[in-house]
């Protein structure tokens, strides 16, 4: 579970050499990760109507993932800290193989 240390900054923490923030937006949250020059985002925009969610991975200046999705529906704040937790964990698992 993650927990509020200042108001909108929720978590920031160093595993793995990977520098992990993920930070409180409105009803929804962003984490960005980093390690070296590589840097993966991910952004959870929860409104009233819909949820959109955005993934960014870059090595340098170069983006090797820019994609986004909208959900019809907001995401209640359970899925919104388990679609950061799922993603930490696929960034951690990915970092590892390379």
């Amino acid at each position: 579970m993650l927990v509020g240390v200042t108001p909108g900054h929720v978590l920031a923490a160093e595993t793995d050499d990977l520098q992990i923030e993920v930070t409180k937006k409105g009803l929804g949250k962003e984490v960005v990760i980093t390690q070296g020059a590589r840097e993966w985002f991910l952004m959870v925009e929860v409104t009233p109507e819909n949820t959109v969610i955005v993934r960014q991975e870059k090595d340098h200046d170069k983006y090797l993932v820019d994609e986004s999705e909208t959900h019809d529906r907001p995401l209640a704040a359970i899925e919104v800290d388990a679609a950061i937790t799922d993603y930490i964990n696929s960034v951690k698992a990915r970092a590892k193989k390379k």
